[in-house]
């Protein structure tokens, strides 16, 4: 029976009371706003300000040689030139002069800065955008699923054939008509950012702005397509004081204005196919900081932000080969000797996104319930709720002596409780597809087989000792898909309906389905000797990763 589509109506209909589009519109006033907090911010940190201009200016002048884009502004090298010079001709002047001086030139750098992270958002454009990214997408469905040149102008499948909306979809668009959401998603693929963005358009949500890295606006069509959706530009070489700092007033002041927004918590993507446990608390504290500015301005009824994680389930991940390197070579050091593989070349754009489109596998966004920025429930009207049902008010977490009061040791861990409840909900919302527990059951079982070898040695395993009888391996699925029934009941996770059907037809669908393109497959099924066979070890770990968090290494 196919599935009945829903079509969402547009949360904010007038394009002109989008949050984006009110930013856009006074995007100069806004990056002032920005550069005048990020100065207020600076000074009031008790750190020289000649001290602060000097590491910045460093560090810039390092990045310029040793890491230079076509993207940075054709004036990078004579604007830090003459920061250096204006430096030097300071211990001239006077300790006033001196001071004047260095304030000036600090103000010059903060409003650079603001400038180029500031998006650049047209509404005519996102509507091209939307329009362009849907159609592409449609007709890439056609191609990979149809025959020949004239299946990309078919009109059969659309995004919606493939990526299954889970949870909470209208208790999000609610959410956003009361206030300002911060969706926090998972990060596994590079796909991750793409989908998110269909999900937005697809629920009616107006646009959200997301943190892009500075060197895709090199490319002139990426550029575009960005801009026209939402993004800002972050530039991750840029690791000096006053640059952090411009970023998360960025963050901070558009909240405050009732933005929505998109962070990736992990920060980039799973390069160990665990769901992430310590997030980057950089942006997450920008929601903390925004939400006790606003109650500081004392309305009566103050827009209250929301967190909103999201858990992006995939059959298997296309950079998973790439990504578990990346992670053994890390964490492994000498115990990890990488070996020659064929499957190290990186994809081109249309090559990566044709083989995602062409896998007959579902994809599923998981949205969860909304949080306040203490990490409590929400209703549908925003109210928050404690773990015992009883109301909430957030005003009371930033008060002292009855004042909303700023108080940065208390915020800090404001950010820790959020960030652990994060990562419980993205645990709790994950989407167990039969892929993750195959591959799971598989190298828990040769972890039981080998108790004395490290991680690294049983991935160094002979292929002899990397064959499991299929009996075997059923009984314990089973044994490990009957603790996961118990704690989906608990509501601790989530299942693929594909995960209750028959143990063997179970088995097969997460066999099939598990590194579909990969080089060579994490495991697979030999019907007539009746064994599991496990074909490369790096990506069965990466998989098996997983459905780590859940203490179910105590049922094999």
């Amino acid at each position: 029976m196919p599935r009945r589509k829903i079509q969402y109506d547009q949360v904010v209909p007038s394009k002109n009371e989008w949050p984006i589009v009110k930013l856009a519109k006074h995007r100069a006033e806004f990056v002032q706003h920005v550069a005048d907090d990020s100065m207020a911010e600076l000074s009031a940190k008790g750190k020289s300000i000649r001290e602060v201009l000097e590491t910045t200016l460093y560090k810039e002048k390092l990045r310029i040689r040793a890491n230079p884009w076509k993207v940075d502004p054709k004036d990078d090298t004579p604007f830090w030139n003459r920061v250096r010079d204006e430096l030097g001709d300071i211990q001239n002047l006077s300790v006033e002069d001196a001071k004047e001086k260095e304030e000036d030139i600090l103000h010059r750098i903060v409003l650079r800065y603001s400038d180029e992270i500031a998006g650049n958002f047209n509404k005519s454009y996102f509507r091209f955008a939307r329009a362009f990214v849907t159609f592409g997408f449609a007709r890439l469905l056609n191609a990979t699923r149809g025959k020949g040149f004239l299946a990309l102008f078919r009109r059969q499948l659309d995004l919606q054939d493939k990526l299954h909306i889970k949870g909470q979809p209208e208790h999000i668009r609610k959410l956003a008509k009361k206030g300002t959401v911060i969706m926090v998603p998972t990060h596994f693929s590079n796909l991750d950012s793409i989908l998110i963005g269909w999900v937005i358009q697809y629920l009616g949500l107006p646009p959200f702005i997301y943190g892009a890295g500075l060197n895709l606006f090199n490319i002139r069509i990426l550029a575009y397509f960005m801009n026209s959706l939402g993004a800002y530009k972050v530039d991750r070489r840029k690791k000096n004081p006053i640059y952090l700092e411009v970023l998360k007033n960025y963050s901070t002041i558009a909240l405050q204005e009732g933005t929505h927004s998109l962070f990736f918590p992990g920060g980039t993507r799973s390069r160990s196919g665990k769901i992430e446990k310590r997030l980057k608390v950089g942006l997450l504290g920008t929601a903390i900081k925004a939400q006790r500015a606003l109650y500081q301005k004392d309305k009566e009824s103050v827009s209250k932000i929301f967190i909103v994680p999201v858990v992006i389930n995939y059959h298997f991940t296309l950079e998973a080969p790439a990504l578990i390197r990346e992670h053994l070579k890390a964490t492994g050091q000498e115990r990890y000797y990488q070996e020659a593989d064929e499957f190290t070349t990186s994809y081109k754009m249309a090559s990566f996104m044709f083989k995602f489109f062409a896998m007959d596998s579902e994809i599923s966004v998981s949205i969860g319930r909304g949080m306040d920025v203490l990490g409590n429930y929400v209703d549908d009207n925003g109210d928050s709720i404690d773990s015992n049902g009883n109301a909430v008010d957030t005003r009371d977490y930033f008060k002292s002596g009855g004042l909303i009061t700023m108080d940065s040791q208390r915020e800090h861990e404001y950010v820790r409780i959020l960030s652990k409840r994060i990562v419980e909900e993205f645990h709790i919302n994950n989407r167990v597809f039969a892929s993750h527990l195959v591959t799971y059951t598989a190298f828990k079982m040769l972890e039981r087989r080998n108790p004395n070898l490290d991680i690294y040695s049983i991935l160094r395993l002979p292929e002899e000792f990397l064959e499991i009888d299929y009996e075997e391996f059923k009984a314990a699925y089973r044994k490990l898909r009957n603790r996961l029934s118990e704690l989906h009941k608990e509501g601790k996770v989530d299942l693929a309906e594909h995960l209750k059907d028959k143990a063997k037809d179970s088995i097969a669908h997460g066999i099939k389905n598990a590194g579909m393109y990969h080089a060579k497959r994490p495991l697979i099924y030999k019907k007539k000797r009746n064994k599991v066979i496990i074909q490369d070890t790096n990506t069965l770990y990466y998989y098996h990763n997983r459905m780590e968090g859940y203490g179910l290494e105590k049922y094999i």
